[in-house]
């Protein structure tokens, strides 16, 4: 079993976590973390999209001009595709672009990735993640202490939704904050929160996580 080091915010260790079997020996397969992250790239699309065929534009129930003696080109109506306004060829419609990944796969994606970067050295675990108040300064702090600063790409996994710690880092480019999933997650809080994805995982150069997010992650994934 892998053992990570606690940090505290000044980057100084507090303590040692035993990271769990499931997540240190989980397999990672590049197929399986592809059919994770399609998946979850299309179900974020909305699908919404709608335009006009030539059927559906207004107008155009008469022919522009006659057939003969113009030296132009017949034409039958100004609702055609090559027409200025008229309707769209294969136009796209609204549609579901729902593609579904069982969920052992999903979680193995998961933890396959999560494994790559403990395996690495990436990931840092903080014994909290909280602040008294929204200031960039403080969650630039914690980054320098930790020695991540100068990271791309950063991935920082809270237990649950925090408006103000969501504050401090929504300034930093290179910050992506998610929270740890829960089976008891529902309602109102659950729609604030953004569970970190396998996606998340894999375009990181760093992952930091609070220790009681970790300790969730075990709890959910790796039974």
């Amino acid at each position: 079993m892998a053992e990570l080091q606690i940090q505290g915010k000044d980057g100084k260790a507090v303590g040692t976590h035993t990271l769990s079997k499931v997540i240190a020996e989980a397999k990672r397969s590049q197929a399986t973390a592809h059919r994770a992250v399609v998946a979850e790239e299309a179900n974020r699309r909305q699908g919404t999209q709608s335009t006009l065929t030539r059927a559906e534009v207004r107008g155009g129930g008469r022919k522009p001009y006659k057939q003969k003696k113009t030296g132009n080109a017949r034409q039958g109506t100004v609702s055609a595709p090559h027409y200025r306004h008229g309707g769209i060829v294969f136009a796209p419609k609204p549609r579901d672009y729902e593609k579904k990944v069982n969920k052992k796969e999903r979680r193995a994606a998961m933890l396959g990735a999560l494994a790559a970067h403990v395996e690495a050295g990436n990931v840092s675990v903080v014994d909290s993640i909280v602040f008294a108040e929204p200031k960039t300064k403080d969650a630039v702090a914690l980054l320098t202490a930790l020695g991540l600063n100068d990271q791309r790409r950063v991935l920082v996994v809270l237990p649950q939704y925090d408006q103000v710690t969501h504050k401090c880092f929504r300034n930093l480019a290179n910050v992506t904050v998610r929270t740890a999933p829960s089976s008891s997650a529902g309602g109102a809080e659950a729609a604030k929160t953004a569970v970190f994805s396998t996606r998340d995982l894999l375009v990181a150069h760093k992952v930091v996580i609070a220790k009681d997010a970790l300790t969730k992650i075990e709890e959910v994934w790796a039974k």
